[in-house]
C-alpha cells in the first residue's frame, strides 16, 4: 500500500494540483474540519459507494490517525483502485481545513 505524509499532501494541494481526497471518518468527526475538497465516505460505507469512484483516478484516503484510512486503502486496492493512505491522518494535518 502506498503512503504519503500529511505534509506531502499539503504541498500538492498548495501547488494547485487537483487531488481526489476521500475522508473515511464519521460525519461528526468531519464536521469538526476536513481537508478542503475532501469527500466524506465513512469507512463502513466504502464498500457500498466504491461504484462512485473512477479506477482511472488516484485517491488519497484520510482518517483521524491513519488506521481506518489504511484499511479503506487496502480494501479499495484489492478491487483495483489506485489509492494512497495519508499516514498520520488528520492528527498530522497542519494545512487549511473547511
Amino acid at each position: 500500500m502506498k503512503q504519503m505524509t500529511a505534509k506531502e499532501v499539503e504541498i500538492l494541494l498548495n501547488g494547485e494540483k487537483k487531488l481526489n481526497i476521500i475522508d473515511v471518518r464519521e460525519v461528526d468527526e468531519v464536521a469538526a474540519g476536513k481537508i478542503p475538497g475532501a469527500v466524506n465516505i465513512r469507512l463502513g460505507l466504502v464498500e457500498f459507494r466504491m461504484h462512485e469512484l473512477d479506477k482511472s483516478k488516484e485517491y488519497i484516503i484520510v482518517c483521524r490517525s491513519g488506521g481506518r484510512s489504511g484499511r479503506a486503502a487496502q480494501f479499495l486496492e484489492s478491487y483495483g483502485f489506485n489509492v494512497i493512505n495519508m499516514a498520520g491522518g488528520m492528527l498530522a494535518w497542519e494545512g487549511k481545513v473547511e
